[in-house]
């Protein structure tokens, strides 16, 4: 018998964490440019634009905006099939899938407002490159900055705490003690990604 729910779950599990990571990796490597200085991610961000534009909307919207749309959809349905109750059971495993489920509740709103606004109006519509003078301008207004940082948040621990129900799902990690020892690692990848964002972060308030 072909069990849809199968597959499509495990498809689901592909989505985010390579189409998700793949996202979630460039632009931290992206904007952690910003550290070094104006020019570094200009530099960096101009040599995104060397791609034939054929090419990269092609890879925006067949390689992302359509596996994470379906990621998303996917997600909200098993989030509202979801019981969360992390205050009656007070394990780690418990709170990490609430998170799951509340950060990607967040991520849905978070990303709506910055692809429309940054992607889709001021690159789109207006013409306005993305540049680090435009990005220092967007981070001067605190309530921006404190909802670009969540949101960044939000997707790391996603995505992090994604690969240790990726490796469940697949049956990579069988016995409690491999999923623990992915689990581990993945909270601290977690940590050292959302450091490096509050680090570049931190670059556009010190100038």
């Amino acid at each position: 018998m072909f069990h849809t729910t199968f597959y499509v779950r495990r498809l689901h599990s592909l989505c985010g964490l390579f189409v998700l990571g793949m996202v979630l990796f460039e632009h931290i490597f992206t904007n952690s440019m910003a550290i070094f200085g104006p020019e570094a991610l200009n530099g960096a961000l101009e040599m995104m634009e060397l791609i034939p534009k054929p090419i990269f909307l092609g890879l925006e919207l067949g390689g992302i905006a359509i596996p994470l749309l379906f990621h998303a959809l996917y997600g909200i349905y098993i989030a509202l099939q979801a019981n969360n109750n992390p205050r009656r059971f007070g394990y780690i495993r418990n709170w990490n899938f609430a998170l799951q489920r509340w950060t990607a509740w967040f991520l849905v709103i978070f990303l709506i407002w910055h692809v429309c606004f940054l992607r889709l109006y001021t690159k789109g519509v207006t013409g306005t490159p993305i540049s680090w003078e435009l990005l220092y301008n967007y981070f001067q207004n605190p309530i921006v900055v404190v909802l670009y940082v969540l949101g960044m948040f939000a997707a790391i621990f996603h995505f992090c705490n994604g690969i240790t129900t990726f490796c469940m799902t697949w049956g990579i990690t069988k016995g409690p003690r491999s999923q623990n020892v992915i689990s581990v690692i993945s909270m601290c990848l977690c940590a050292g990604l959302c450091l490096i964002t509050l680090v570049f972060m931190g670059s556009y308030l010190v100038r």
